[in-house]
C-alpha cells in the first residue's frame, strides 16, 4: 500500500518544522554531490534557514568562481540589451574579488595565530614560521630603536639639568662674594669712624680724681669738702680752657 500525496504548505509545529528541515537539506546536499559525481556536473547549492544559518555545497574548489561563472551565462545576454548595468555587474565581480581576498587574509591571521594549521604542508608551515621570525626580528629592532631613543632623550635631560645646577651655583657664589665684600665695607667705614671721634672726646672729657676707697657707715667732711672742691674746680678748667692746654 503506497504513502499518500503529502499537502506542501507550511509545518506550523515548530519542532516537526525543524526536523522535516534537517531531512530534506541534508538529502538535498546529497542529491547534489551525488549529481556531481555521476554526471561530472558543477554543481552550487546554497541554502539558508529561517534563523538566517547558511548551508552550501560547491562540488568546485572555489564558490565564486561557479558564482561567476553563473553571472556570466545568465547576464550575458543582457548586457548586450543593457549596456547601462556593466558598471554594476563589474561593481559585483569586484566585491565577489575583494570579498575573497578579505576571507583569504582572515585566513592567514588564523594561521599566524597557529589556528586553521590542519589543511597546511610543510612548506606552507614553513612559509608561515619564516614570516613569524621576520616579524619577531623587526619588532626587536624597533623596540631596541625606542630604547635607546628614550635613552638619548634621558641624557639630553640630565646634562640640562646639570648645566642649570652649575649656572645656579655659580649664582650663588657671586651672591655669597657680593654679601662679603659689602660686610668687609662696612667694618671699614665703622673703623674709621671710631678713629676720626675718639681724639677729640679724649680733648673734652677727662677722668675725675676720686677717692677709689670705699667706707661704709664713716664719712669724713673734711675729706668730702675738699673732694668736692677739686671736682668743681676741674670741671670749671675744662669748661673753660680747651684740651690741648690742659
Amino acid at each position: 500500500m503506497g504513502r499518500g500525496r503529502v499537502e506542501l504548505k507550511r509545518i506550523e509545529n515548530k519542532i516537526n518544522r525543524q526536523v522535516t528541515f534537517a531531512k530534506r537539506r541534508n538529502g538535498l546536499l546529497k542529491k547534489a554531490y551525488e549529481l556531481s559525481v555521476l554526471c561530472d556536473a558543477e554543481v552550487a547549492l546554497i541554502v539558508f534557514s529561517n534563523r538566517g544559518k547558511l548551508y552550501e555545497f560547491c562540488s568546485s574548489s572555489n564558490m565564486l568562481k561557479t558564482l561567476e561563472r553563473y553571472q556570466k551565462c545568465s547576464y550575458g545576454s543582457l548586457e548586450v540589451n543593457h549596456p547601462g548595468k556593466d558598471i554594476e555587474q563589474t561593481c559585483y565581480r569586484e566585491y565577489l574579488k575583494l570579498k575573497s581576498k578579505y576571507e583569504s587574509l582572515q585566513r592567514y591571521q588564523r594561521q599566524l595565530l597557529g589556528d586553521d594549521l590542519g589543511p597546511l604542508n610543510i612548506n606552507d608551515l614553513e612559509q608561515i614560521e619564516h614570516q613569524l621570525e621576520t616579524s619577531l626580528k623587526h619588532i626587536r629592532s624597533t623596540r631596541t630603536q625606542v630604547m635607546l631613543d628614550q635613552l638619548s632623550d634621558l641624557q639630553s635631560k640630565d646634562k640640562m639639568m646639570v648645566d642649570t645646577n652649575k649656572a645656579l651655583e655659580r649664582k650663588l657664589e657671586e651672591i655669597y662674594a657680593a654679601n662679603q665684600l659689602q660686610h668687609s665695607w662696612g667694618e671699614q667705614t665703622n673703623s674709621y669712624g671710631h678713629h676720626h671721634h675718639h681724639p677729640q672726646s679724649q680733648g673734652f672729657f677727662q677722668p675725675l680724681d676720686c677717692n677709689s676707697t670705699l667706707q661704709i657707715g664713716f664719712n669724713d667732711p673734711a675729706a668730702s669738702t675738699s673732694q668736692m672742691t677739686a671736682a668743681a674746680d676741674v670741671q670749671n678748667v675744662n669748661g673753660l680752657v680747651p684740651g690741648w692746654m690742659l
